[in-house]
């Protein structure tokens, strides 16, 4: 089968840091299910997995956590799917990625496609809704029902891919008073479309700009972007007996002791834990995914793609693995066919 892989951590303007490769066909074995890839999607953790060290793979190793496509084999222990449903799904960060032509992936971490959508639209969505529906239902304990309305959250870093679908998943199903952060016009522009109520600028002094708006406290806040930057602001902003959740890994101390007045709780999401570590709660990804589906069905929720590149190989690949460490991308980049 076609993929695109690597075997050494190289800067992406250098053509062997992903190249185009032949590999086995996987065979499923379990409640995996064999994947045929019609498309896929980049996320920042594939540039961080790909950035540059002195290490060298004895065999490819491929990239990749967000796909869609239609089931090609199902292990003999699958019972949510058969062969030819559409699915997409994000995978498991232990397990070789999607940027292959066949992929494995456990059907408890898999859903059942948009049928409203086609398969480069359904890619964008599998990992940073799962970030975004965890971050806020999980994490931060927000209602999905809309018993939490009234409330408000600060997204810190509104216009990239998990920021584009927590605005949607807060705004539409929590019916939360949405703040979200941006730093140019058509970025602001964006999480507008997608129903954030006010737009503040990450880089400027947030707790004055919520005071501005009408907004000292908010009640939640989700850090999207440079966790060490934005803690003390986020410390600040958020309500007594508040709760704050990132995504991003920390370079440095966080200030905790800045919570301990205002028993305010901060929290991270990992999407890969429940496959990580098999946790026996593993399946509600399958469900939240199928969930997912339904409301964009219904109009509820919307694809976040901001561009679709082009076919699967390598050159389109490092473009994407550019263009999103370049740190100005609008929705999800995709690309699609083989």
């Amino acid at each position: 089968m076609k993929a695109i892989a690597l075997t050494r951590y190289l800067p992406i303007d250098d053509p062997k840091s992903l190249e185009d490769v032949e590999l086995p066909t996987p065979t499923p074995a379990g409640r995996d299910l064999l994947i045929k890839v019609e498309a896929i999607s980049v996320n920042p953790v594939d540039t961080k997995v790909r950035a540059p060290k002195d290490k060298v793979e004895a065999s490819p190793r491929v990239l990749g956590w967000d796909a869609a496509g239609t089931v090609a084999a199902v292990g003999p222990d699958v019972t949510l799917f058969k062969v030819g449903d559409p699915v997409y799904y994000a995978g498991s960060i232990t397990r070789p990625g999607a940027n292959s032509e066949f992929h494995l992936v456990d059907e408890r971490i898999t859903g059942h496609m948009p049928a409203s959508l086609d398969f480069a639209n359904a890619a964008a969505l599998p990992l940073t809704t799962i970030t975004a529906w965890e971050a806020l239902f999980d994490r931060l304990g927000v209602a999905p029902d809309g018993s939490d309305e009234g409330k408000s959250v600060l997204i810190v870093g509104g216009a990239g891919g998990v920021g584009s679908i927590a605005i949607q998943l807060a705004r539409r199903l929590a019916k939360l008073t949405v703040v979200a952060t941006a730093s140019r016009p058509e970025s602001a522009d964006w999480c507008r479309q997608l129903g954030a109520q006010h737009v503040i600028d990450h880089y400027q002094d947030m707790p004055t700009q919520l005071k501005a708006i009408g907004l000292p406290q908010v009640d939640f806040a989700l850090c999207l972007n440079d966790t060490d930057t934005h803690f003390p602001a986020m410390a600040e902003a958020v309500a007594p007996q508040g709760k704050i959740c990132s995504i991003v890994e920390n370079a440095g101390p966080l200030e905790i002791g800045l919570l301990k007045s205002k028993s305010a709780t901060f929290v991270w999401e990992f999407m890969f834990t429940r496959a990580m570590y098999e946790t026996p709660d593993m399946i509600a990804q399958h469900t939240l995914l199928t969930e997912v589906a339904r409301l964009v069905d219904a109009g509820t929720l919307r694809t976040t793609v901001g561009q679709v590149i082009g076919p699967i190989n390598a050159t389109n690949l490092r473009r994407a693995h550019a263009q999103l460490e370049g740190g100005r991308t609008i929705g999800k980049l995709v690309l699609a066919g083989f």
